[in-house]
């Protein structure tokens, strides 16, 4: 691994490895800030924040475009200021992020208005991505998630104002297209379901899609964006069987996979529209899809019309879509021989965190694992120093080394997704998950032992001699370093206030110590 660009940290920021992205979509703004290793392929998400600005909801039509209101644009500002804040207090460069527009902003009359006012406001130029552009970086946003770089892949993004569908092999685009077909978009125009599927099918058999995507023989389709995320925990919590609420939270995460059927959005479909007829059943709709419970059904009915058009009969779920793809494609740009396809292990570790987190301890957990870098790389270094002296009574007897860095970082990453059970015991049901099933992708059975027994003993009892059975003398004091560096990352990071960004581990003859 070069020394140039280290591990991903939350705790310590630099110039090579925190980037960011603003995707100005239809429905929503949203901020997302990742720290990311160039060399390892690690790509891992620190803050992702969403404002409801809703661009599209209030647009007038008298001209042949759409116009953004003033009152939208008011709400634009409001939070692309509120997003270059937070920005500003991770001290980020002005060339590690972007902001790009998407639908919305590309479709409007009064495009040039609402851009030269951000631009007045925030001093940043913003982009507008055309259609193809926006389905490209979508699909380099998948390749983040899923190791799927070997794959012919199509990937489908529904957005509020655009569909955006590409086929990408080994990072490249082998061909893209953006309908003019969202969720907003869709529930403006159209208050009867018939009328809306026969305009979806009319624009998809115009488009010339159908033909052109069954040119390639396709191995996977994945689906990204906020619809098909809801779509998808909607399937797993049996919200069209109206089981949702007997289901476990440890069973409803447990059984998720990202993924569902052909039948199974059909069948979700068809409850969503039964809803409209009866009493009670927006208020149901509200309740579980929260803000998006207004536009879910014309998103839910525009990918079943999808689904029945291209054949498809089942669409795995990406977690990581546009704003991922920005990032990923600034990365190409700044580091020459940047790899795609990098770091398959990392991208599972990131998928199970994924499954069983939700931001907020997704966030805690990217904490954790910056402070537990900080730490481990400070007591490489200082054990190095010692180690040129052969007496020296200070030095580590093991060195530690990137592979033992790589199983420090996962384990802070996956020690709390046994919270979602609750608090009692959590460490022993995080261990339980990551052992029984085959979570973790390309780690041999010693390794994910080693993962989930850091994950277990990050609190609680300190772990016994012969926890690693089996293993030689050197791995297991390894394992006893680790084990002391994520407990003490754990304690401090619950100790410290939600605006942390930067911690340094420092060494002197008294000592080691945290310095905030």
């Amino acid at each position: 691994m070069s020394s140039s660009f280290p591990p991903p940290t939350p705790a310590t920021t630099t110039k090579s490895n925190l980037f960011a992205a603003v995707d100005m979509g239809t429905n929503s703004f949203k901020l997302l800030i990742v720290s990311t290793d160039p060399s390892s392929g690690r790509f891992l998400t620190l803050n992702h924040i969403k404002e409801p600005v809703l661009l599209g909801l209030d647009t007038t039509t008298a001209t042949a475009k759409p116009t953004i209101s003033a009152a939208s644009i008011h709400r634009a500002i409001s939070a692309l200021l509120k997003f270059q804040q937070i920005l500003h207090s991770h001290r980020l460069p002005s060339s590690n992020y972007r902001f790009v527009a998407t639908s919305a902003v590309r479709e409007a009359s009064n495009q040039t208005q609402f851009l030269d006012s951000a631009r007045e406001k925030l001093g940043h130029p913003i982009e507008i991505l055309s259609g193809i552009e926006e389905a490209s970086l979508i699909y380099l946003g998948v390749l983040q998630f899923y190791s799927v770089f070997h794959s012919t892949v199509l990937t489908i993004d529904i957005g509020g104002g655009s569909t955006e569908f590409t086929v990408g092999f080994k990072g490249k685009v082998l061909f893209s297209k953006s309908l003019k077909l969202g969720h907003v978009t869709l529930t403006q125009n159209f208050t009867q379901i018939t009328r809306m599927r026969e305009h979806i099918q009319k624009e998809i058999e115009n488009s010339g899609l159908i033909k052109e995507i069954k040119e390639f023989k396709i191995d996977v389709v994945i689906g990204s964006s906020g619809t098909i995320k809801a779509i998808e925990k909607a399937v797993c919590k049996g919200y069209a069987s109206n089981v949702d609420e007997h289901v476990g939270v440890f069973e409803e995460f447990y059984k998720r996979e990202w993924k569902f059927s052909r039948e199974e959005l059909k069948g979700l479909v068809e409850r969503l529209c039964e809803e409209e007829k009866e009493m009670g059943g927006r208020g149901r709709r509200e309740g579980f899809f929260k803000s998006r419970a207004g536009f879910i059904l014309a998103g839910t009915v525009l990918l079943d019309d999808i689904f029945e058009r291209l054949e498809i009969e089942e669409m795995e779920v990406s977690g990581y879509a546009l704003g991922e793809g920005v990032i990923t494609e600034m990365l190409g740009r700044v580091f020459e021989g940047f790899d795609l396809n990098a770091n398959a292990r990392w991208r599972s570790v990131v998928r199970l965190a994924s499954r069983f987190n939700n931001k907020k301890r997704m966030r805690a957990a990217a904490i954790c694992a910056g402070i537990a870098r900080e730490m481990f790389e400070g007591l490489r270094k200082w054990n190095e120093l010692h180690n040129n002296g052969e007496n020296d009574s200070n030095k580590v007897l093991v060195r530690l080394d990137e592979g033992d860095l790589e199983y420090l970082e996962a384990a802070c990453l996956l020690h709390n997704i046994g919270l979602c059970t609750g608090k009692k015991g959590y460490h022993k049901q995080s261990y339980r998950v990551i052992m029984n099933g085959d979570h973790l992708h390309g780690y041999n059975h010693k390794e994910v032992e080693l993962i989930a027994l850091l994950v277990r003993h990050h609190r609680k009892k300190f772990p016994k001699s012969n926890s690693l059975e089996g293993s030689i003398v050197e791995v297991k004091q390894k394992f006893r370093i680790l084990c002391i560096i994520i407990r003490v990352s754990t304690a401090v990071q619950q100790c410290l206030p939600v605006d942390f960004q930067n911690m340094e581990f420092a060494h002197s003859p008294e000592g080691f110590e945290l310095v905030k």
